[in-house]
């Protein structure tokens, strides 16, 4: 039996990333085309055959939602060209935040984002620091979560800090904070942050000793920065020598980038899952490229991922 043709192809949205992991993987990006008719409907189309063939398709589904579309059409499209596997491959996971249901008669979406991708022929899915980990669970296909730990620790390393310490933004990023802390053998810190509607913090308060020690804010997203930023002034009031904010997706969106250039940061190192709008000197980019190669590589040749889940 003759060995399956690995293709590789990219949304619009996320092109700039897919043309670096094609480059690591050792393969151009396949040829694809998007037409758009006058009133803004599109039609995406492969301009090579798929018969057969494993095909990866690398899309990000940030904003806006035709994004998303965009990915389930690609699918659809492999799926009627008789792919023989249909991998999604989504750096960002959108709607991740709505993960269950915290108030009366509102959508599960990340749920229905879930069943959408294996109605429309998805036979896996590979994604980074998904928003919430149970998400993995709605799916009835394998679904890859990497972490981003893999990139930024060896950079927190390189940085040879002199008194390290992690620290969360939330009570919801405990479990990634102690993660890194044991990784780079140190200990951490949490911001305890009450709401009183999203996206708007009422109080926050410190629970731990940052004095004179170099700080480490961990998070998955950034959105409006709102959080992230009061974070770090409250680890700077308490004393904190230095202070540097890790996410892996830099959302950005009303003025994050303001909030950052006016902040206590002395860097905000993210990834490269979603473009960024606008550069910034304090913001420093690392490219998920290589690591996504590598795990496409793994999943084609049916190797086992289990050295990227080790860590979060």
């Amino acid at each position: 039996m003759q060995e399956p043709i690995v293709s590789i192809f990219s949304g619009r949205a996320t092109r700039y990333l897919a043309d670096k992991i094609a480059e690591y993987y050792g393969k151009p990006l396949g040829t694809s085309n998007v037409t758009v008719f006058s009133d803004g409907e599109f039609q995406p189309s492969f301009e090579e055959n798929l018969r057969g063939r494993d095909v990866f398709l690398i899309q990000s589904t940030f904003p806006p939602t035709e994004n998303l579309m965009e990915l389930l059409m690609m699918i659809d499209a492999a799926k009627r060209a008789s792919a023989r596997r249909i991998i999604a491959v989504m750096p960002y996971f959108g709607f991740a935040r709505q993960d269950r249901k915290d108030r009366p008669r509102i959508s599960i979406a990340a749920k229905l984002v879930a069943n959408l991708l294996q109605v429309a022929g998805a036979t896996r899915v590979i994604t980074m620091d998904i928003h919430a980990d149970q998400i993995q669970g709605f799916f009835d296909i394998p679904v890859d979560n990497l972490y981003a730990s893999k990139i930024f620790v060896p950079y927190i390393n390189s940085l040879n800090l002199k008194d390290p310490i992690m620290a969360s933004p939330d009570a919801g990023g405990t479990r990634r904070a102690s993660s890194y802390a044991k990784m780079l053998g140190t200990v951490f810190c949490i911001c305890h942050k009450q709401r009183s509607k999203p996206n708007e913090i009422e109080k926050m308060i410190l629970i731990g000793d940052v004095k004179d020690r170099d700080v480490i804010l961990l998070d998955d997203i950034i959105d409006t920065a709102g959080t992230i930023t009061r974070a770090g002034q409250l680890l700077k009031d308490n004393g904190a020598r230095s202070v540097r904010a890790f996410a892996t997706h830099p959302i950005f969106s009303g003025s994050a980038m303001e909030k950052i250039d006016n902040s206590v940061f002395d860097e905000v190192v993210v990834t490269d899952t979603i473009p960024l709008k606008n550069p910034s000197k304090k913001i420093h980019v690392l490219s998920t490229a290589e690591l996504f190669a590598e795990v496409i590589k793994k999943v084609e040749n049916y190797e086992s991922l289990s050295e990227f889940f080790n860590a979060k």
